[in-house]
């Protein structure tokens, strides 16, 4: 089903009219995927749970929570008006509400201000250092999404953005963030950088005829799907490699390395459900194992702390 019909039936469903503001919230919801928040927050729990050592408070809690849906918001509605003219042309995308008009490029732009509102009045609500930070995570949300247009680094800088959420929950639990006792933050950041670009060099491929002929900087496009999915397998295992070292230097327990040794398993079954010859399974790839993934490792941090 088409992007653009599946969002107007979820609206419609919901007994919205459309041109109300209900109705265009619930389509740019949708068009930003707003369920997908999975992926971030739980890292951003992480991050909470080894600056306390425990568990975070119920203000950190949802503060964080909403600034990472925020975060993650704003991102997105950016992405979807920087790369509309790409996605009208890309036979996966065209039919996004962004492209085809059932949400106006404005009303994109008006959801991504609230979203960027939100996210600083979250931001000086937790931390002082969080506020003042934010203008640099601001910079890596919006400017990532026009990274792939000059460099194959472009699933790097979307891993990066992406680890931020881990910084993110580590800052308004501490409050700092350049001291030698916020390693265990670097080392995560490292980490989710690496399992981000991984995954996104797996999803990219999709794209590889469209990014060719666009000239785009996609990994894949410029240097084929075979090297891609080697090089997110490499990924992976600097992700695992980081991760371990995270929990050394955090001083983690067995309940840790056993969800890390589960990651580990669902990264091989993640990588054996693609191959050059068969991009049909990738958003199985994608979006099911690595939200296990992510709720797998929070779930494993936090019994170390807590037990």
């Amino acid at each position: 089903m088409g992007s653009t019909k599946r969002a107007l039936e979820s609206a419609e469903a919901r007994g919205l009219r459309p041109g109300t503001l209900a109705y265009k919230v619930r389509v740019f919801l949708d068009l930003v995927r707003f369920e997908h928040t999975i992926f971030a927050l739980p890292f951003a729990y992480i991050g909470m749970v080894l600056a306390a050592e425990g568990l975070p408070t119920l203000w950190d809690f949802v503060w964080v929570s909403v600034a990472m849906a925020a975060a993650r918001t704003l991102a997105f509605a950016v992405n979807r008006l920087a790369d509309r003219t790409y996605d009208a042309r890309n036979p996966r995308t065209r039919n996004r509400p962004s492209v085809t008009g059932a949400i106006a490029p404005g009303t994109i732009a008006l959801f991504a201000g609230v979203a960027l509102a939100v996210l600083l009045i979250a931001a000086a609500l937790l931390d002082p250092l969080a506020l003042k930070l934010a203008p640099l995570a601001v910079l890596f949300l919006v400017g990532y999404s026009f990274t792939k247009r000059f460099t194959v680094l472009a699933h790097w800088v979307l891993g990066f953005t992406d680890a931020l959420a881990v910084g993110g929950g580590w800052i308004a639990v501490r409050g700092s963030f350049f001291t030698p006792d916020d390693l265990p933050a670097w080392l995560l950041i490292a980490a989710v950088m690496f399992w981000i670009a991984g995954f996104d060099l797996i999803y990219a491929c999709q794209d590889y005829e469209h990014d060719l002929a666009e000239g785009l900087h996609a990994w894949p496009a410029r240097f084929g799907i075979a090297g891609a999915l080697l090089l997110a397998k490499l990924n992976h295992v600097a992700f695992l490699a980081f991760l371990m070292l995270a929990g050394l230097v955090a001083g983690l327990g067995w309940p840790f390395y056993a969800a890390a040794a589960l990651t580990a398993a669902l990264l091989v079954y993640e990588h054996r459900l693609v191959s050059p010859d068969d991009l049909s399974r990738v958003n199985v790839a994608f979006f099911n194992m690595n939200s296990y993934i992510a709720v797998t490792l929070l779930a494993g941090t936090l019994l170390a702390e807590v037990i």
